[in-house]
């Protein structure tokens, strides 16, 4: 398999769960901007859309979309319990989770990284930001570890690279202390390193 990223995009949660399922894969980076892959390769003849992630496997598929990645990678190794088993609340819950932070929390930081987002737009996104923590803050206020059967899934993965964006954008996640603590959690994580490492996130 091979995992077309950009450093620490939403593609690095996929990275995370490939570290954590400790299988065989490559990566290749991408410069989304000039749509070319590091090894020159035009990246919209591997990806139809045009951003990351994308999952190259054995077979010459490629498969996209970041929450449909995490699962696909889960139940190819169900043994891991990555994902809970299909047909089960937990397993709905999963993708409740997933869904809530690909259409609404990381859609709602795409301004904060767009050259073309006014001050206005970006302030904002800042409320909407807000707003979607205010609700992950309450989910995660019961004192859980992780978001569903206190037990690390896909969903944790993605929740982590798109809080973590708060720290890139300089939104101070103080004021949420439980994903402040969910984040620093996921963080030590030796998947989470290793992913982050690779991507030269961290040293």
């Amino acid at each position: 398999m091979r995992l077309f990223y950009k450093p620490g995009a939403c593609s690095l949660a996929s990275h995370i769960v490939l570290h954590q399922l400790g299988v065989p894969f490559d990566i290749e980076r991408v410069d989304t901007a000039k749509g070319r892959t590091e090894t020159g390769r035009t990246f919209r003849d591997i990806s139809a859309n045009g951003y990351v992630p994308a999952l190259e496997l054995t077979s010459g598929d490629v498969l996209t979309e970041g929450a449909a990645i995490l699962q696909y990678l889960a139940d190819q190794h169900p043994e891991q319990r990555l994902v809970p088993t299909a047909g089960t609340l937990s397993r709905a819950r999963v993708q409740e989770h997933l869904n809530f932070i690909s259409s609404e929390l990381h859609k709602a930081f795409s301004p904060l990284f767009s050259t073309q987002a006014t001050d206005g737009d970006k302030a904002r996104a800042v409320e909407n930001v807000a707003r979607r923590l205010d609700y992950i803050e309450t989910i995660l206020g019961d004192g859980r570890n992780y978001l569903v059967d206190d037990r690390f899934s896909v969903a944790d993965a993605y929740l982590f690279v798109v809080c973590n964006w708060a720290n890139v954008v300089g939104i101070d996640l103080a004021a949420w202390p439980h994903v402040q603590a969910f984040v620093a959690r996921i963080a030590a994580l030796p998947s989470a390193q290793a992913a982050m490492k690779a991507e030269g996130l961290i040293r």
